[in-house]
């Protein structure tokens, strides 16, 4: 059996086929991420054994680069093995000289399928790709309407100091409505009240009228504005509202397309409180397939919950904190689930006040919380059992006891 070691980039790979004693057979090359790549890929194969199963691939999941090629050689049913790159680094450590290139990570990382000490990236189906897809577009938009919602305030504070605070909301339909139309004291002043009462009565669904458009030009008269590039600035800001309105209409559009993929996986994961659908189908797709999972500590390394360990002779670290190596969007989608059940879940607010009352901090607090509720997601999906607030208190336990209940009534039956 030959390893094929394969380190990733953009437009090329580089390749190093190895022995099983550790001795590599002829020199390692290069291939284009092309289809023309692949064949030559196949080709120099087919020149050291002619048979595909004599061979086992092993690459680094590096960014999608690699999907391609993976692919590709599991459509001629190959064996692939798909690395954490901080495996490979740990290997490089070993070596004294401090040399990385193409050739030598190729080596390294058939050396470490050679050696069998890895953990394999396993390839989720097509659903569930997709919704994950669907998922990371949404967290990108937020993050860019987030952006554009921190330049307008900014802008703001320079062309109107005092409108921020006019309204409960800024960015609610009435504020919006304002600044897609003046945004500078004296456009405000000039849109006249008549004009602005109709703006807001049609934007409050009849809240606002004539009142609040006088409170407005009177606050207009009054401003203490910055002098400088003011006409610039409200073309900048009505410009980027403009940008806002479109990207938020795109998100609802994600959400009602995420909304009916995460229906069809039939999950019960957003029985769980502060998991709602969007949310859920977030959570789902960052985990994947939870059998690859064989208890919850794996699921929390992998999320980047777990605590890194800081221990030398008699020192043990005592002040730790979350490791955060693994997927940056289950942890936020961990934190933002937290924060909806610490408020709304009665049993998750014991286990926040529980830690507060022993001296932790209020972020201390959250990451216990985020690490329970992670354990609670862990034991619905791999159990398929409806989420029960016992749960809270030992997920373990109350599975056991719901799966004993489950194989009873079937048999009753």
């Amino acid at each position: 059996m030959y390893i094929v070691g394969i380190d990733i980039a953009k437009k090329s790979h580089q390749a190093a086929i190895m022995k099983p004693d550790g001795t590599l057979v002829g020199r390692s090359f290069r291939f284009t991420n092309t289809k023309q790549g692949f064949e030559f890929l196949m080709d120099k194969l087919a020149a050291v054994d002619s048979s595909l199963e004599n061979f086992e691939f092993g690459m680094e999941a590096t960014g999608h680069y690699w999907l391609n090629l993976y692919t590709w050689l599991a459509d001629k049913n190959a064996t692939v093995h798909v690395i954490n790159p901080l495996q490979s680094d740990a290997l490089r450590n070993l070596y004294i000289r401090k040399t990385k290139t193409d050739s030598v990570d190729a080596k390294i990382i058939a050396q470490v399928i050679r050696i069998g000490q890895y953990s394999e990236t396993k390839l989720a189906d097509d659903r569930m790709l997709m919704m994950r897809d669907l998922c990371r577009q949404r967290f990108f938009l937020v993050d860019m309407v987030a952006n554009l919602k921190r330049k307008i305030i900014v802008m703001m504070d320079r062309i109107f100091p005092e409108y921020q605070g006019f309204f409960s909301d800024t960015f609610g339909k009435s504020s919006t409505a304002i600044l897609k139309h003046c945004t500078t004291p004296e456009e405000i002043t000039l849109f006249g009240e008549d004009n602005l009462a109709q703006l807001l009565q049609v934007a409050s669904n009849g809240k606002f009228g004539l009142k609040k458009a006088q409170e407005l030009i009177s606050l207009a008269r009054n401003s203490f504005a910055a002098r400088l590039s003011s006409k610039t600035l409200s073309l900048l800001v009505k410009q980027m509202m403009e940008q806002m309105e479109l990207l938020q209409n795109q998100i609802e559009i994600l959400e009602k397309h995420i909304s009916s993929h995460f229906k069809s996986f039939g999950t019960k994961i957003t029985q769980i409180p502060g998991i709602g659908p969007v949310l859920g189908a977030s959570i789902l797709s960052e985990i994947g397939d939870i059998s690859r999972f064989a208890n919850p500590k794996k699921l929390c390394a992998y999320a980047g919950i777990d605590p890194s360990v800081k221990q030398s002779g008699q020192f043990l670290g005592n002040e730790n904190h979350m490791s955060k190596r693994g997927s940056g969007y289950l942890r936020r989608c961990l934190w933002m689930a937290s924060f909806v059940s610490v408020n709304h879940c009665r049993e998750i607010t014991i286990v926040y006040k529980s830690q507060v009352s022993k001296g932790k901090t209020h972020f201390q607090s959250m990451g216990f919380v985020c690490h329970k509720l992670l354990n609670i997601i862990y034991t619905v999906l791999k159990n398929d059992i409806d989420y029960s607030p016992m749960l809270c208190i030992n997920p373990a336990i109350t599975a056991r006891t719901s799966r004993r209940i489950a194989r009873a009534s079937l048999k009753a039956r």
